[in-house]
């Protein structure tokens, strides 16, 4: 039997050509006016997922 992919994750991680899984930062919604602006641009920036948090985005959505 074929597995499902968690929507939710679908949604919001993209997987790179090398295969690394890309994600957005948290943290820039609100209360901005007390994050600096080094901080604030570095947050809208895309990070890639490491170790072991990567292999258990592999399980969840396998297909992408």
């Amino acid at each position: 039997m074929k597995q499902r992919s968690l929507s939710s994750l679908k949604k919001r991680i993209k997987r790179t050509a090398r295969g690394k899984y890309v994600h957005r930062r948290s943290g820039t919604s609100h209360n901005n006016s007390s994050k600096s602006k080094r901080r604030k641009r570095v947050l809208h920036t895309q990070s890639a997922l490491k170790g072991t948090l990567a292999g258990r985005v592999a399980t969840l959505i396998p297909y992408k």
